[in-house]
């Protein structure tokens, strides 16, 4: 006789050679309550406190955090706030960026509970703090790309994320945005916390409108998800584009936009199918609007665009001149309500976007890149990150991973700001090494890196005011002096890593900055 009673001793024998256990009956009562039910019940959703516990969070533990909603993230201090009251210390806070609005980590690193910091960028009254000494740790700086790439290698291990999303469903399915009747806000792209999300051990979701399962289409996946918590808000939209993400009305940033839109149109790279991403800053933004006419007058389409998307940028894809947007972070709220309506409108990972050592990464397929800059040094290097008096007051984003990647990387920045030189000898802290960037456009000329020759070539028959950068750095001096050496102390409160893994450079502490 051949049947399953009979066949057990083989069972058996086999589990036993093929190195698996040996199936045991399972008595568990399967879920019987129907799905509205069963999602009221959902032993993924608890407390914020509750889910820290059943995390097994514990002292000296890495937690990571996004910044999405960037001046209007509620996220970090209200898991802080909590992590402090139920006694945690020595743990290291490894957010995407850290912005003006994250001040109450300072009262947090005083008292022992933060005592490391990995992030793309630091501002306000925290960076403040941290660029005079704050910390006993030096804080870990990368590009985006850089932070992706060592989440997934495990330079970057994170025990613990906590993710905030515009909505969830009970399993965790989250999202940037809700289509519900409750909605409440929206912050279009989670390309940061995508990462966070696949890597972390443990996943807290966040969300401040739990919907209906299955909550799709998602960013983050219920089979990455631990725990699902409800909140009141978990930031402001208003605030997404506020700071460093602006556009401007100034006629020398307009200006600059203006020439930077001539070295495009003439740099060889404006034809059909090119792909392009603009940074933060006001000429950066501005030049997109002023590419527009050459596309429409010589029928020239985009097949891309990348990174920080902004309404300019949605505006030229309903106009049928950019076929997709690759989004990882959207800078404002047209940009977020795009990418919930528009269907080329694509969310991607800052793996996807800008990881250095990924099979592919979008940064790889980029043309053109427009990106500003704090700093400029005579041998191209740029200072995104310490400002002119030596205090930390910027972030790294993904500047030096697209102008490395990118066919044509284009710096614009005025030569001064107020008496302070733009275009320096030497920067004051190395971000984007030299060897990327080719064009620097400012209010008195356009320098090309020597590596450059054929585009310098292009851009002088076109009738470009090309000059050099020591041209550019000498006028600056004329005009602003000589400037006083900055006050930095001994201490580094701050380490730059490349975005291939190694330190590129420090920051010292600066004594009497305020």
């Amino acid at each position: 006789m051949n049947n399953i009673q009979s066949r057990k001793k083989d069972v058996k024998a086999m589990a036993s050679k093929l190195g698996f256990a040996e199936y045991q009956e399972n008595n568990a009562c399967k879920r019987t309550a129907s799905l509205p039910e069963s999602q009221k019940q959902s032993p993924k959703i608890v407390s914020l406190e509750e889910a820290i516990k059943r995390t097994g969070l514990k002292d000296g533990m890495t937690i990571s955090f996004h910044h999405h909603f960037r001046g209007g993230d509620k996220v970090i201090n209200m898991v802080m706030a909590k992590i402090a009251e139920m006694g945690f210390k020595n743990l290291h806070l490894a957010a995407s960026s850290l912005i003006d609005v994250h001040k109450p980590l300072i009262e947090h690193i005083k008292n022992g509970v933060v005592t490391r910091i990995s992030t793309s960028g630091l501002r306000g009254d925290l960076a403040e703090e941290i660029s005079r000494g704050l910390m006993k740790e030096p804080v870990i700086f990368r590009s985006h790309g850089g932070r992706a790439a060592a989440i997934a290698n495990g330079d970057l291990k994170i025990d613990v994320a906590f993710l905030g999303t515009c909505s969830s469903d009970a399993a965790g399915n989250s999202c940037g945005y809700s289509r519900s009747e409750n909605a409440k806000s929206k912050c279009g792209s989670l390309g940061y916390a995508l990462v966070d999300a696949q890597y972390a051990d443990k996943v807290v979701v966040i969300t401040e409108d739990l919907v209906n399962y299955p909550n799709t289409p998602n960013s983050i996946s219920e089979d990455n998800v631990d725990y699902v918590v409800v909140v009141d808000s978990i930031g402001d939209p208003t605030k997404i584009s506020v700071g460093a993400i602006r556009d401007s009305k100034n006629p020398r940033d307009l200006l600059i936009a203006k020439t930077a839109a001539k070295v495009i149109i003439n740099g060889g790279y404006l034809k059909d199918g090119f792909s392009i991403q603009t940074g933060t800053g006001g000429a950066a933004l501005a030049v997109v609007k002023y590419i527009r006419e050459s596309m429409i007058e010589q029928n020239i389409k985009a097949s891309f665009a990348l990174g920080g998307i902004t309404s300019h940028m949605v505006k030229l894809h309903e106009e049928g001149l950019i076929e997709r947007l690759l989004d990882v972070q959207s800078f404002d709220i047209g940009a977020a309500e795009s990418l919930v309506n528009n269907e080329y409108h694509k969310e991607i990972s800052g793996t996807e976007y800008a990881s250095y050592f990924q099979k592919g990464s979008a940064v790889h397929s980029l043309d053109m890149v427009i990106l500003s800059a704090l700093e400029v040094d005579v041998n191209f290097n740029v200072n995104v990150l310490v400002g002119s008096n030596g205090v930390i007051r910027g972030a790294i984003g993904g500047h030096p991973d697209t102008s490395a990647e990118a066919a044509m990387s284009i710096i614009v920045c005025p030569l001064l700001r107020g008496r302070i030189p733009c275009v320096v000898n030497e920067v004051t802290t190395l971000i984007t090494p030299g060897t990327g960037i080719d064009v620097v456009v400012t209010d008195f000329g356009i320098a090309v890196n020597p590596k450059r020759p054929e585009l310098a070539e292009r851009l002088s028959k076109a009738g470009l005011n090309i000059v050099t950068m020591e041209y550019l750095r000498d006028k600056a001096l004329s005009i602003s002096g000589t400037p006083e050496a900055l006050p930095f102390g001994d201490k580094v409160v701050g380490v730059v890593m490349n975005r291939d893994g190694s330190v590129m450079d420090v920051i010292n502490n600066v004594v009497d900055a305020k």
